[in-house]
């Protein structure tokens, strides 16, 4: 069985897609902790199990021996590592054939990459067959108001010229999938990234174009960068955490185009502009 946990959040229901798409919905499972937000996968054949992470005795029919497993990181910061831990405990008691999680590029010492790294770690001691998926950062963390953005007439964060290679979310998961599906290379991290790094100053030029209104680059200091993210609703911690990372970004810590992501799925990664577009409905 291909067996997906957080199945139902927005890199899982595209991680699903691409299964049910190459595999017969009976060789798919889920691991959520709601049935009623999986219940058109139920509905689709796809076997559901529910489970809590902060109840690891809840994970124990999670999976079975044989299993290929793909972990998708919690949502809760702070919370994860004894998340992540019950579930790789859970994989390891099970004897799954392979425990694939979605990670951070290496390069990241920003504080958001230290649970993935200590869930990286967990791994490892486990035994388990294994693949990190290294997640760089998506293009939709930028274009989510997208429309906004052009209306306010700036792209404003504390990056700098740093550049930041992204990709869709769409991307990441179809290499989630062809990990999960290919009987070979295991025991192995690969760092996923769009095939070209772009900075903020260029974001600033792409929805100008797309849009055909001016939209600016505004480089602020992190305290004003804090503020304004403040201002917009985000809580102290998550907008802290985005400040620091685009610390790691004027550090050049998502800078990197090794190509595995192209490599995995078999095509060149979304490129910018082209996401910009289709944020916009140009």
């Amino acid at each position: 069985m291909y067996v997906v946990t957080g199945a139902t959040g927005q890199l899982g229901r595209l991680v699903l897609e691409g299964l049910l798409a190459a595999v017969p919905a009976s060789e798919v499972a889920v691991a959520v902790r709601s049935a009623g937000r999986a219940a058109d996968l139920a509905e689709r054949g796809v076997d559901v199990r529910v489970v809590d992470y902060d109840r690891p005795e809840t994970l124990a029919g999670a999976f079975a021996a044989g299993d290929r497993v793909l972990l998708i990181s919690g949502s809760e910061v702070g919370r994860r590592i004894p998340q992540h831990r019950a579930v790789v405990d859970a994989a390891k008691a099970a004897g799954v054939a392979l425990l694939a999680y979605t990670s951070i590029p290496g390069a990241a010492t920003f504080r958001l990459a230290d649970e993935h790294k200590a869930t990286e770690e967990l791994i490892l001691a486990s035994g388990l067959p294994y693949a990190f998926l290294r997640n760089g950062w998506y293009t939709e963390n930028y274009l989510g108001d997208a429309a906004g953005t052009v209306e306010r007439g700036a792209v404003v964060g504390s990056a700098g010229d740093g550049r930041v290679a992204t990709a869709p979310r769409r991307d990441y998961a179809d290499a989630a999938v062809a990990v999960l599906l290919q009987g070979g290379e295991q025991n192995r991290a690969y760092e996923l990234s769009g095939d070209a790094a772009w900075s903020l100053p260029e974001l600033a030029a792409e929805l100008a174009q797309a849009s055909g209104k001016p939209v600016a680059h505004r480089n602020v200091t992190p305290a004003e960068h804090l503020d304004v993210l403040l201002g917009a609703g985000l809580p102290q911690g998550f907008a802290e955490a985005l400040v620091d990372v685009d610390a790691g970004i004027a550090r050049g810590e998502l800078a990197g185009t090794p190509g595995d992501l192209a490599r995995l799925i078999g095509r060149p990664t979304v490129p910018l502009a082209e996401s910009v577009r289709a944020a916009l409905g140009a």
